[in-house]
């Protein structure tokens, strides 16, 4: 029996047991993997680096923003039991179905792009590898977490993502605190809302795509969990599956939300120290850590992005596999998949591409797929008939459909900046 099914006996009767949040807690985990992955390392960094606190306002606006979209993500598969691309397909029109699931992929293949490239500066850091060696490793490594998910062996999946994001966060937390250079007054003036140039609009838009992650939306109305049958469990108890989920993806993307802040200071604070000579490069970072701080901050830099990128890595395959099943209702083997996917990445990496450069032009391109996502959250999740007691109430869709249209805004910005 489930934990919202189970009964307790009290000797004449058996009555309903008090239904726990715990066992519903974990999905959101792995959800926030998206939230800090090579591309989130990169561009945060880099935001530090050339504007110092300047977009603290923007990492924190997104994150919240992140905390709504998947809450409604989570809603939605517990509400109907559905994935968001299976509820598309079965809606929409064939040919609006099969747009939307080309559009995903596009995003998919950008995931996975900051994913390899920074698991792969993550081993050749620590030790030695090739990039285009690293980045087909990388892939191997992420199929394992597939399998996890497939076999059925969903919590341990939880608990690896969970591991994950603590461990990448206490190696930026230390870098920040080894480097110095840190000001409270300047981090408090980053929260006010401001831009200066076209170059730090660049990077907050990079920080957007970064911070609000379509793949994670359609991963996360995936793999949430009940406790039982979605549509029962949610009748006899939403009040409790409000909470868990507000739980969720409140601990689970708050802790991304630190991670990410502590990269931008950490990248003002290694531009200091470096005298400002250093602007953002990754595997600069590394020897700015390694000549200024000492050996072990610089392990624990490369253990950092290496558990963002294989996580991460993980993280993109098992959305590709939801995309896929959900827009298309098929299928392709997950090894030809992975071989399919990783291509453009490991060519990237064997042809030399800027590797910091890579990983910020791949956030921009997932900025474009946020709007997309954000649309399809809305619409169903507004309607009675699909979310039954789980429909948002009519502020959370106002709120929902103006955070979406000020994130299309940012996309629709790109190219006039691209052609400017």
């Amino acid at each position: 029996m489930t934990t919202i099914q189970k009964l307790r006996p009290t000797g004449r009767a058996a009555i309903p047991a008090r239904p726990r949040v715990a066992p519903l807690l974990g999905p959101g985990f792995v959800a926030a993997i998206a939230y800090i992955d090579p591309g989130n390392v990169a561009t945060n960094l880099t935001a530090g680096a050339t504007s110092g606190y300047l977009l603290v306002w923007v990492v924190v606006a997104a994150s919240l923003v992140a905390v709504l979209v998947q809450f409604q993500a989570a809603k939605l598969g517990a509400a109907t039991g559905k994935s968001l691309p299976q509820l598309s397909r079965e809606r929409f029109p064939r040919w609006a179905s099969r747009a939307l699931w080309v559009q995903a992929e596009v995003v998919v293949l950008a995931t996975d792009v900051a994913e390899f490239v920074g698991a792969a500066i993550g081993m050749r850091l620590l030790f030695g590898m090739p990039v285009g060696l690293a980045a087909v490793v990388t892939g191997v490594l992420s199929l394992l977490m597939l399998e996890l998910r497939r076999r059925g062996r969903a919590r341990r999946l939880e608990l690896i993502s969970a591991a994950a994001l603590l461990t990448v966060g206490a190696g930026f937390l230390y870098n920040l605190y080894a480097v110095g250079h840190q000001s409270a007054t300047a981090a408090l003036h980053g929260l006010a809302p401001r831009l200066d140039g076209t170059e730090s609009v660049l990077l907050a838009m990079g920080i957007v795509g970064a911070t609000v992650m379509p793949h994670a939306v359609y991963l996360h109305s995936a793999i949430v969990r009940t406790g039982g049958r979605p549509a029962e469990a949610a009748r006899r108890s939403p009040a409790l599956i409000r909470r868990a989920l507000r739980i969720d993806c409140g601990a689970a993307l708050g802790l991304a939300t630190v991670v990410n802040v502590s990269m931008i200071a950490l990248g003002a604070g290694l531009h200091e120290a470096s005298g400002g000579g250093w602007t953002g490069d990754i595997v600069a970072a590394h020897s700015v850590l390694l000549t200024r701080v000492g050996g072990g901050a610089a392990l624990l830099f490369s253990i950092a992005l290496l558990a963002s990128g294989l996580s991460s890595s993980g993280v993109g395959t098992l959305a590709g596999d939801v995309v896929m099943d959900g827009f298309l209702a098929r299928r392709i083997p997950v090894r030809l998949r992975r071989l399919l996917t990783i291509t453009p990445a490991v060519l990237a990496l064997l042809l030399g591409a800027p590797l910091t450069g890579l990983l910020i032009a791949s956030q921009v391109v997932l900025s474009l797929g946020v709007p997309v996502a954000l649309f399809l959250l809305v619409w169903f999740c507004r309607d009675r008939a699909v979310m039954g007691s789980l429909v948002n109430a009519p502020l959370t869709t106002r709120v929902a459909a103006t955070a979406g249209a000020a994130v299309a805004a940012v996309g629709c910005a790109l190219p006039l900046l691209l052609l400017a």
